[in-house]
């Protein structure tokens, strides 16, 4: 996926927040697991017995010492078959702690349809794709092709994520044009996530972040017996995270980045893990850890020797459609 298309970021994100997108993140992984229920409800924080066939699932891999080391969407594809969907890079890694599965990547590509007018110019190339509930799954063929589309996102608006056989994607990309989805590329992917307050791996999640402490505990099914990283999460949960991850709205276009220090009366008190300037908002948004008793409303951030005048701000900055 390039950073962005001929038309640009500012566009491409407000094209998803008025109309509908299209992202190519075929990047991401999938690992095919037949059966293997046991071995999924062992491994990931949240619980299947939650949902069933048809159905998907955001969830968390977590290391010994409780640390995330992927956040996941599970896609209950059928009576026995699972689609695991982790981060790109962390593929290879998650197949090992699963201890099942297998890696298809490469068999498929991922075109992901977002916007209030997704589902509307969807139906236009295939009704039964476009009519997939939200969180839900169903299969059937595009253009010939045979394909599994989940009611799922990473943009805070409606729409669908289609994986599709690698040698018909172009078909469905082309197809996807002629109703008039814009593609969008990597720079919107990430403002529009932020404006949604959506944690990205290696920023608001990681092997040395829990999901207590990003504020994820929802994720966490606590009536199960066990999984892996429960005794470390467990103490957390009983101590109290350290820390809290929290919004913060700065003055003006200039964006946080991450990295820049947090300061409460002239303090540091915390790191932005992402900051970006907000397409709809007008103004500066950023993500950050700082200490769980941090009660302040005003901030500022420290961006390359000066300082933005900043908020907390509650999340997320641009409200849920989808």
């Amino acid at each position: 996926m390039p950073v962005s298309y001929p038309s640009g970021t500012l566009a491409e994100h407000l094209a998803c927040r008025e109309s509908a997108v299209m992202f190519d993140v075929s990047h991401l992984g999938t690992i095919e697991v037949i059966g293997g229920f046991d071995e999924l409800q062992y491994a990931l924080t949240n619980d299947l017995g939650k949902i069933g066939p048809s159905r998907t699932q955001y969830t968390h891999l977590l290391n010994e010492s409780a640390g995330v080391v992927d956040d996941i969407i599970v896609w209950w594809v059928s009576d026995k078959v699972f689609h695991v969907m982790p981060n790109a890079s962390n593929t290879d890694r998650v197949v090992d702690l699963l201890g099942c599965g297998r890696d298809i990547t490469a068999d498929r590509a991922v075109i992901a349809v977002q916007g209030p007018e997704a589902r509307r110019r969807l139906a236009e190339v295939s009704a039964e794709a476009a009519s997939v509930p939200r969180r839900g799954i169903v299969r059937c063929n595009i253009k010939n092709a045979p394909c599994v589309v989940a009611g799922t996102g990473y943009t805070g608006e409606d729409g669908v994520e289609i994986a599709v056989p690698t040698d018909a994607a172009g078909k469905l990309w082309s197809a996807l044009l002629e109703v008039g989805v814009v593609p969008a590329g990597l720079g919107a992917r990430d403002t529009l996530r932020l404006e949604a307050g959506l944690p990205l791996h290696g920023h608001e999640l990681g092997p040395d972040i829990n999901s207590l402490e990003a504020g994820l505990g929802w994720v966490v099914a606590w009536n199960k017996p066990d999984f892996r990283g429960r005794p470390e999460l467990d103490k957390i949960r009983n101590s109290g995270p350290r820390r809290k991850l929290v919004g913060m709205s700065s003055e003006g276009r200039r964006p946080p980045r991450d990295g820049s220090s947090i300061l409460v009366n002239g303090a540091e008190v915390g790191v932005v893990s992402s900051g970006n300037f907000s397409p709809v908002l007008g103004h500066g948004i950023a993500l950050g850890f700082v200490p769980l008793d941090i009660i302040a409303t005003e901030c500022e951030i420290e961006v390359r020797g000066s300082r933005l005048a900043a908020r907390f701000t509650p999340l997320p900055f641009v409200a849920h459609r989808g």
